[in-house]
């Protein structure tokens, strides 16, 4: 169903109150958006707390990033959500956040790439990591370039994560179950022992998954770039992290959690 502008802004203020509220952000960190329209964009604005906005908070931008109105500044960041827009017409929503375990995956120079749980499968494939790129500079579309139009949740290293969707609403999803699977994953760290499903199990995923969305599915959604073993090995090796690197992710994770409201 098509949104007016009116309703866009409602939700994305909405969801920037729940990205808050779960501790994705702190500060005024994050931005979300959504495309109009093929000449428009409605975005967040810079320096403002995503659980702190009114609809008229929100800017509008074209495609090179120049504002058309608002009364507030756009964000640094808004050349990521463009660069994603200009390479996925399918994607109509952006979500940026910081998600602590996730993100603690991203700062360790870790990707999400194991096929553990198949809920994640069929809903992301693969979460890759992106190489470091400066916030607010060309470096970082430059590092996050290769990898937009395969993947619809991405971890940036030292920084964050970006997911897009068919809409706003469906890439705050994706920012969840990101932050879930990470968390899954660091516990299945802890306990020292992985089982991640069989070649088998994945293609599986990968079918069912290719029935759902059909032959005109985005890349992210035909095909799975979560390997399932290293080359020539069984998987054992793959993400293994030492005892004191487990326990700085998790002390940093905790720091940054808050209580929901």
């Amino acid at each position: 169903m098509i949104k007016t502008e009116d309703e866009l802004r409602k939700e994305i203020v909405e969801i920037g109150r729940w990205v808050h509220r779960q501790g994705f952000v702190a500060a005024y960190d994050g931005n979300i958006s959504a495309r109009l329209d093929n000449h428009r964009i409605l975005s967040t604005p810079t320096t403002m707390s995503k659980g702190m906005m009114a609809p008229d908070d929100l800017v509008v931008v074209d495609y090179e990033g120049k504002k058309i109105s608002g009364i507030r500044n756009v964000t640094s960041e808004i050349a990521m959500h463009i660069l994603i827009y200009k390479r996925r017409q399918d994607v109509h929503g952006i979500v940026h956040a910081h998600p602590p375990t996730a993100t603690g995956y991203a700062a360790a120079g870790l990707s999400l790439n194991k096929a553990l749980i198949s809920e994640v499968v069929l809903s992301l494939g693969c979460v890759p990591l992106a190489r470091y790129g400066t916030p607010g500079t060309p470096e970082l579309t430059e590092a996050l370039a290769p990898l937009v139009s395969s993947f619809d949740a991405i971890l940036m290293a030292n920084h964050g994560v970006v997911t897009c969707g068919p809409d706003v609403m469906r890439a705050y999803f994706k920012m969840e179950t990101v932050e879930h699977f990470a968390k899954i994953s660091l516990v299945t760290e802890l306990l020292g022992r992985q089982v991640l499903l069989s070649e088998t199990d994945v293609d599986k995923l990968l079918a069912a998954r290719s029935r759902y969305f059909g032959a005109a599915a985005p890349a992210s959604q035909r095909s799975s770039a979560c390997p399932v073993t290293e080359p020539g090995g069984d998987g054992a090796g793959r993400f293994r992290i030492s005892t004191d690197e487990i326990a700085a992710m998790v002390a940093e994770a905790v720091k940054h959690l808050k209580p929901r409201a």
